[in-house]
Order: structure tokens, then C-alpha cells, then sequence
């Protein structure tokens, strides 16, 4: 049988905490270090419904992308929705780790080129240095070709599963040097410009950002920020499958919106 301890010496060693930037919160955030493992429930959030299914699962350890405990607490009460959740985990002997910046880092941004077929990448925004040189968050590689814009859009749409993405651009620019970053990536776009990519796919442009970025040459695949991160649930479980003897359960894929 395996413990918390166990598993989070396994997630460390894939993405290293110390890794994670400054302002990120990751780890180990709410159980036990000893507490026995043989269920884990892999998803994005920590949201009421994850922790649900969690607890029907017979799930001791719940492994997610983002922090569920973000800013300090001051208070851990029912009447606060993060501080019902952290109750509501420790009364089920749950366990939590976040691994956010640290698998953007190590993990979704590779993942994330690889499915669109990147070649020569390098990171998008520099974090820091490990024995293989740079490390950091998204990556700016080429395709085998140049392709129409609206035809990469369909791609990225098609690729990672999603109803729909926004453009900003030309549909019929022709298009080969991507830069990627799941999640949220308006903060990114000066990078991706200096790195001379032709397009970026990445999620939360808001309008302005996206008609400003096109002023200078770049074009934008909007694919939302749980567009493209929600790969992180299906390669997260089939690594622990690889690496632990625990039953490993999933937060079933669906965007956490509708267009009607």
C-alpha cells in the first residue's frame, strides 16, 4: 500500500515543486503525509462536484492543475466556499496536491506542442535553468508546414476536443511559427511576438488584446483556458498508472460552459 508521502515523492520527481513560480501555490495542500493511497481522483479543479465524486470514488488523494487554496486563509469555516471544501476533504481523509506552475513548466507545455505536431521548441517565457538548459512556461516551435490560419484553428479545435475556438486574424494567412500556452495567456504576448511566432494559440484574449496583438503581427487562436489544459487530466492519470499500484479516477472531460 502507498501514502500520500509516496505519491507526492512520484509528482515532485515528473514536476518539482521548487519549480513553480513565486506566486504559484502548489503541493501538498490539505491531508496527511502518512495516510494510506490506493484511490486517486485526477481533475483540473477542486470544485464541489470533483470532491463529491471524489468521495464516491472511496478516493484518499485528489490530484489537481490548480490551486484550490489560493490566497492566505484566515479562517477555515462552512460559510466560505474554499473553507467548506478543505472541511469537507480532511472529514473523508482526502488528501489534495496542486501541481500548477511546476507542470506548466514540466509537462503541459511539451504535451501541449506535441499535439500539434511542433517541431525545434523552445520556452515561450523563460522561468529559470535546469541541467538541460532553459526552462518555462509555453513553448514557440514550427510546424512541418506552412497552413492557412482558419485551417490551424480547425486543428487546434479538432486536436484538444473543444466546441470551438476564437481567431483573431486573417482566416487566410498563411501560418508557421506557433507559440502555445495553455491556460490564461494575454500576459504572454509580448513574448510570443519577440519570439517571431506567426500565431499563438493560448486562451482568455480578451477584444482589445486581441485586435492590439494583430497591430503587431501576430495572429491568435483563442481555445479558452480549459481548452487546452483539460489534457492534463488524461496524461496525469495514465502516468500515475504507470508509477503507483492505486485505482486511478478521472473528472469526466465537458467544458464548464454552454453556447446556445
Amino acid at each position: 500500500m502507498m501514502t500520500v508521502f509516496d505519491i507526492v515523492k512520484i509528482l515532485d520527481s515528473h514536476s518539482p515543486e521548487k519549480a513553480a513560480c513565486d506566486w504559484d501555490n502548489v503541493g501538498l495542500l490539505v491531508g496527511d503525509m502518512d495516510s494510506t493511497v490506493d484511490r486517486i481522483y485526477v481533475a483540473l479543479d477542486a470544485t464541489d462536484e470533483v470532491i463529491a465524486h471524489a468521495i464516491e470514488s472511496g478516493a484518499q488523494m485528489i490530484v489537481t492543475h490548480h490551486p484550490m487554496i489560493f490566497s492566505g486563509m484566515k479562517r477555515v469555516v462552512t460559510s466560505d466556499f474554499t473553507g467548506r471544501r478543505v472541511m469537507d476533504l480532511i472529514s473523508h481523509g482526502i488528501a489534495l496536491y496542486a501541481m500548477h506552475t511546476n507542470f506548466d513548466i514540466y509537462g503541459m507545455a511539451d504535451l501541449a506542442a506535441r499535439k500539434l505536431g511542433l517541431s525545434d521548441c523552445e520556452p515561450l517565457e523563460v522561468t529559470g535553468e535546469d541541467a538541460n538548459g532553459s526552462i518555462g512556461i509555453g513553448r514557440v516551435g514550427r510546424l512541418m508546414e506552412s497552413v492557412r490560419l482558419k485551417a490551424l484553428a480547425e486543428e487546434v479545435r479538432d486536436i484538444f476536443g473543444i466546441s470551438h475556438v476564437k481567431v483573431f486574424g486573417d482566416l487566410s494567412e498563411r501560418v508557421r511559427t506557433v507559440a502555445i500556452c495553455p491556460g490564461s495567456g494575454k500576459s504572454d504576448i509580448d513574448e510570443a511576438i519577440e519570439k517571431g511566432a506567426d500565431v499563438y494559440v493560448t486562451g482568455d484574449i480578451d477584444h482589445h488584446s486581441g485586435i492590439d496583438a494583430n497591430m503587431k503581427g501576430l495572429a491568435i487562436i483563442d481555445a479558452g483556458h480549459y481548452g487546452i489544459e483539460h489534457i492534463f487530466i488524461e496524461y496525469m492519470k495514465r502516468y500515475l498508472e504507470g508509477q503507483t499500484t492505486a485505482e486511478i479516477f478521472t473528472e469526466p472531460f465537458g467544458e464548464p460552459f454552454s453556447i446556445v
